[in-house]
Formats: C-alpha cells, sequence, structure tokens
C-alpha cells in the first residue's frame, strides 16, 4: 500500500476511533486505536508532532483501567522511539504524564515526566502529589526523589528545574535557599556539586546530611535489591542502592482491582518495574543506583568552587540529629 494510502486510512481509522468514543464504545474505539498504530510501525511513519498529539488523544480517551490500554501506550512509545528517546519521544511522555495527572494517576505520572522535559510541568505535579497525598513532614522526600531520578537519567537541566519550581510553588515550603528542611538543602548543594563538583564533595554532602539519608528505611535495608553489576562508591546511606530497576514506587496492591494504586507516602520512592506494575512500559530505566550514577558524573566534573566545602560544614545536621520536624533555620559560613 502507498504512504498516500496509509495516511487516508489511517486517518479515517482515527476520526472512527474518537467517535466510537463519543458513544462510549470502548472496544471497538480500542480496536481502532491499536490499528493506527499498527499502520504506523507498517509504513515506518516518521515521528511527527501531529501524531504525537493524536496518539495521545487517543490514550486520554480509554478506559485507565483497561487492558487495551496499557497495550497501547507500550506500542505507542515503541514506536515513537524512531524518533529522539530510547524510551520513548519525550513530547510523547509529556502529553502522557499531562493525561495520568489529571485522572489523578500520580504515580504513573511522574514516570512519564521523568523522561519528558518538561521539568516544570513536573514539579507542579509533585506540589499536587504531595498536598493531596503525602503528609507535610514529607515534602522534601517528594522533590528530592525526583532530583536524584533525574540525575540517574542524566538530566541535570530538568532536574534543577523541578527543583526550583517546586520550592517555590510548595505552600509548605519557605523561600530559601537555605531552606528549614535540611534534606532540601542537600538537594540544593548536591546540584551545585553536580554542576562544579568533585567526588568528594559528595561524599562530604551524604556524610552531612546522614540524619536526613536515614529518614527512609529503603536506604537502609542490608538485604535490598542491587543492580546487576554493582560499582563500590560513596552512597547515600549505610546499603544504599537506589536501583532504579527493580525499586518500587508509591503503588500498592489493591486487594479488590489487583492493580498497583497510590497509597500514603513514604518517599524516595522508586520506579515501578514491570514485576510489580500494571504498565508494562515501565521498564529498565537505569542501570545503576543514584550513588554510582553521582559517582561518575562529579568525577568528571571540574574542581568544586573553594567554598563549597566551607558552606556544607555550615549547613551540615548535627549527627544523630533526626531533622525531620526540625522547624529551625539552616544556618550558612
Amino acid at each position: 500500500m502507498s504512504q498516500s494510502k496509509h495516511t487516508e486510512a489511517r486517518e479515517l481509522m482515527c476520526s472512527g476511533a474518537l467517535l466510537f468514543f463519543s458513544h462510549g464504545q470502548q472496544n471497538s474505539a480500542a480496536d481502532l486505536s491499536m490499528l493506527v498504530l499498527e499502520s504506523l510501525e507498517k509504513a515506518e511513519v516518521e515521528v511527527a508532532a501531529d501524531l504525537l498529539e493524536n496518539l495521545a488523544k487517543l490514550f486520554s480517551l480509554m478506559d485507565p483501567n483497561s487492558p487495551e490500554r496499557v497495550a497501547f501506550v507500550s506500542r505507542a512509545l515503541k514506536w515513537s522511539s524512531g524518533g529522539s528517546g530510547k524510551l520513548g519521544h519525550p513530547r510523547l511522555h509529556q502529553l502522557l504524564a499531562l493525561t495520568l495527572w489529571k485522572e489523578q494517576n500520580y504515580c504513573e505520572s511522574r514516570y512519564h515526566f521523568l523522561h519528558s522535559a518538561d521539568g516544570e510541568g513536573c514539579a507542579h505535579m509533585l506540589v499536587e502529589y504531595s498536598t493531596s497525598r503525602g503528609f507535610r513532614s514529607e515534602v522534601d522526600m517528594f522533590v528530592a526523589q525526583a532530583v536524584l531520578q533525574f540525575l540517574c537519567l542524566k538530566n541535570k537541566s530538568s532536574a534543577s528545574v523541578v527543583f526550583t519550581t517546586y520550592t517555590q510553588k510548595h505552600p509548605s515550603i519557605e523561600n530559601g535557599p537555605p531552606f528549614v528542611q535540611p534534606l532540601l538543602n542537600f538537594i540544593w548543594f548536591l546540584l551545585l556539586a553536580v554542576d562544579g563538583g568533585k567526588l568528594t564533595v559528595f561524599t562530604v554532602l551524604c556524610e552531612q546530611y546522614q540524619p536526613s539519608l536515614r529518614r527512609d528505611p529503603m536506604y537502609n535495608e542490608p538485604g535490598g535489591p542491587r543492580p546487576q553489576h554493582h560499582v563500590p562508591s560513596p552512597s547515600l546511606g549505610s546499603h544504599v542502592n537506589f536501583d532504579l530497576h527493580r525499586g518500587r514506587d508509591l503503588c500498592s496492591p489493591s486487594s479488590e482491582s489487583g492493580f498497583y494504586e497510590p497509597r500514603r507516602a513514604t518517599t524516595f520512592e522508586r520506579l515501578p518495574s514491570r514485576s510489580n506494575c500494571k504498565n508494562t512500559q515501565m521498564a529498565v530505566v537505569c542501570p545503576c543506583d543514584v550513588s554510582s550514577t553521582l559517582r561518575l558524573v562529579l568525577d568528571g566534573a571540574e574542581a568544586a568552587p573553594g567554598n563549597l566545602l566551607s558552606s556544607l560544614m555550615g549547613a551540615s545536621e548535627q549527627e544523630g540529629e533526626d531533622s525531620q520536624d526540625d522547624s529551625s533555620p539552616i544556618e550558612l559560613d
């Protein structure tokens, strides 16, 4: 079939799917949506903005709990990876994230935001996620986790945008830096270290902020999952192995539906893997843990500014102090 015939047939199927959706015929609409994807695959159509918009539109109209939706998004991301992005086109990820955000499916929305270039949108979603599902004492953990994951994906610009926007927009965070929450100061210094620091700076950061880093038990699981090729490095805790492949997200199994649904947050949450999430497109994101990744980043960076280490020491926590409920400001030298 010629390219023009494929285009004509695809437009007809897309219109038909939208018509079926408007009349509540989910099964027929889903079948036509899959045929639209099949046409894109067989004709080897190049990724284009309008096609991504159409796929996202079809996705948004599908029943959130239908297995067809899972198959559709997985296949759509695979097709879009032919353009840019090994795990799918960033624009498609952004559109999917926005749809899932509207559905208040924060777990999966966050996953797609991580693979988009929309750091600002991710931050706004995390603010809503934190205020609606988390505790006040966990406001720092939501953004800390997102920043670490962006850094693992070697997306420093989005990590900085997420941190800046989140800390400015969250109603429970006072203006900074420096911040009242030591964990936010840790992330702030970490972003500075990634831009122009060395591994020694990262080591000092981890040592000085141990009380905050120990707040989440996942960082201290001696028998927790480890990457297949573990690289010894300074860790965020005594047994830190932030494994994004086999880790767990802020999702827990629902006894009624069998699906993973959001629960109250115990953050520094991890990305879902194929084994514990209903959406199979959430595959391996990063083959190494956070500390190993940051070691590689920091090792190749330029020397740290001369006053950074002294600033770290001035902003660090006292040994053994649990700063989770600390309301006193952090003072810097």
